[in-house]
């Protein structure tokens, strides 16, 4: 008779098995083993020149070295300048370190146009995840209160790749089939949650302009309240469902609500002394 091996053993040899696929998933901080310099702010796409090379301060991550690159690139489009993606049978993304910032202070504010879409996808499903549009907001978080399966996705993801991974992330995407709004927990770890903010083909080759309240979002994705924002991500990716896609991202910021507010304010006071 032979015997099964202890649980912990068998949670950890198919921790190994499954890693590759985790780490797709969660690796943020690029290739390089260096540690990104984290930025205060985030310099828009539009004031930046056409150029073939990288937005500045952004790093490039690749899922894994088998896997073909996404090619982004600067590009002066409609009168100024974004960010083209293009995929085929291609995943790989940016990413953006940035000082951390409390949460409950901002507002994640993006434009994105799709110029064509992937039926087939499917998010809940790791053979089918692809997606033209994908913005990532990293958190921080007390790691030791995880599942010992989360923490040792943590500790291996370091190993190999010299950064440590975000305690949570969420993940705008545009997805093909789901209800705008559904929140999906990622088929590869539980500490990414996907918010759906458009979907289908309707509005290809049309501009979407996306205000999210971050702490809202965070409290209904993962039940609990967040901690500071500490990188942005982005990702066009087509490997999976081995489809061509290609789509245009706008300028991303990172609002500050209490600035906004009191400029708005401002604003208001000034133009109702001047109407009277």
């Amino acid at each position: 008779m032979i015997k099964s091996p202890p649980l912990k053993t068998r949670s950890m040899t198919s921790l190994l098995v499954a890693f590759p696929l985790v780490l797709s998933g969660c690796a943020f901080w690029g290739e390089s083993k260096k540690a990104p310099e984290p930025v205060a702010e985030v310099q828009k796409f539009s004031e930046q020149s056409e150029r073939a090379t990288l937005p500045k301060a952004w790093q490039a991550w690749r899922i894994t070295p088998q896997k073909n690159k996404t090619k982004y690139s600067l590009k002066r489009y409609e009168g100024k300048t974004v960010l083209h993606a293009q995929a085929d049978v291609a995943a790989s993304g940016l990413v953006l370190a940035i000082k951390p910032r409390l949460t409950e202070e901002l507002e994640l504010r993006w434009q994105w146009k799709a110029l064509s879409y992937i039926p087939q996808a499917e998010p809940r499903e790791s053979q089918r995840d692809d997606a033209p549009l994908r913005i990532m907001v990293a958190f921080d978080g007390d790691k030791s209160k995880l599942p010992f399966k989360e923490q040792m996705v943590f500790e291996m993801a370091k190993v190999i790749s010299g950064h440590d991974m975000p305690y949570a992330t969420l993940m705008y995407v545009w997805a093909s089939q789901s209800p705008v709004e559904t929140i999906y927990t990622s088929s590869r770890t539980s500490r990414i949650k996907m918010i759906v903010v458009n979907s289908g083909p309707n509005d290809l080759g049309i501009w979407q302009t996306h205000r999210r309240n971050l702490k809202d979002d965070y409290q209904n994705a993962f039940g609990e309240a967040p901690g500071k924002v500490i990188g942005l991500g982005l990702m066009t990716d087509s490997d999976n469902t081995r489809t061509q896609v290609s789509a245009i991202y706008g300028d991303i910021e990172l609002a500050d609500k209490k600035k906004n507010k009191a400029a708005s304010q401002a604003s208001t006071k000034t133009n109702s002394t001047t109407n009277k």
